[in-house]
């Protein structure tokens, strides 16, 4: 169970239910069923999963056909290493990805030296300025200091002017994990205090032996004291203090160095400073359960995201 996904842990699934999401769990699958306005249809989603073998597909196609799924939309948490071809029966490479293809993963096994070498010359002076201007950053699981971070959220979400989850999600997030035993899967908050005000507060999942990065808010007060670079060290330190051997940041651009137009650009060059491993995954596929029907779904969602386009 320890080396499984947060998105595939049945925590997760008990959260996502909470929300009011269909969720489906056999033979140790777990996937969200979505239902198609105006429809009696469905369409699966496996996020996270192991590596695709006709045995999973078997079970899924099961589970999806009991849901009348018109198809499974499957992204494995598996890297991808050369060029790899399924020949699968009903498989087929899906037109939009849900969750990112490309990630940066980082080695909590090395010293602090080695960590701190690895970085980019910008990203230490960064921390060592947040340090030095009195920056304090500090684990607060309290109740007061989740209530900051919604605070943050929606700060960030509008001056960013990004998509986020709402202030339901979230609530229901805290409310599922914040009691969990920490030897299964458990959540953290860490904030960064200045001049007695929270500048950036970050949610953190630890699961095995991996750090998550998940969710993170900041204020726009005080930008040239670097709070958020102190944070993601802090982030590190506290996860090599717990033992854990990797870090995963939950997301990256497409490419090693984006071009400033990238969407991704901002928050890839600051995790990228850290020195992180730069990781693609195998990508999103669409296990198809009722073809006729699938295919006109697919030039229907075409039409859609042309339209969305222009408007």
């Amino acid at each position: 169970m320890t080396n499984i996904h947060p998105l595939q842990h049945p925590f997760w699934g008990e959260f996502r239910e909470k929300t009011g999401v269909e969720v489906v769990r056999e033979n140790d699958l777990q996937l969200t069923i979505h239902s198609i306005p105006y429809t009696n249809y469905k369409i699966g989603y496996f996020p996270k999963g192991g590596d695709i073998t006709q045995k999973m597909l078997d079970d899924l196609y099961k589970i999806g056909k009991n849901n009348n799924c018109i198809f499974i939309q499957i992204e494995p948490n598996v890297e991808k290493v050369g060029e790899r071809k399924y020949n699968f029966k009903n498989f087929y490479p899906s037109a939009h990805p849900i969750f990112t293809k490309y990630n940066f993963v980082l080695d909590l096994t090395k010293s602090e030296e080695e960590l701190l070498k690895n970085m980019s010359q910008k990203t230490r002076y960064n921390i060592r300025l947040a340090q030095k201007k009195g920056v304090e950053v500090i684990e607060d699981n309290s109740d007061k200091g989740f209530e900051q971070y919604l605070k943050l959220t929606r700060e960030t979400t509008q001056r960013q002017k990004f998509f986020a989850h709402n202030e339901k999600y979230h609530k229901t997030l805290w409310e599922t994990f914040k009691n969990k035993n920490h030897k299964e899967f458990s959540i953290h908050l860490l904030k960064a205090v200045y001049k007695n005000q929270t500048l950036a507060t970050w949610v953190l999942f630890v699961l095995g032996d991996t750090l998550y990065y998940p969710y993170g808010a900041s204020s726009d007060k005080y930008r040239e004291v670097m709070a958020s670079n102190l944070v993601m060290w802090e982030a590190i330190k506290f996860g090599k203090k717990l033992g854990l051997k990797t870090f995963d940041m939950w997301g990256a651009a497409n490419v090693v160095d984006p071009k400033p137009d990238n969407i991704y650009y901002g928050f890839h060059r600051f995790k990228q400073g850290y020195g992180p491993r730069h990781v693609e995954y195998i990508g999103s596929f669409d296990l198809v359960i009722n073809k006729n029907l699938y295919f006109a779904y697919k030039v229907l969602d075409k039409i859609r995201w042309f339209v969305l386009r222009f408007k």
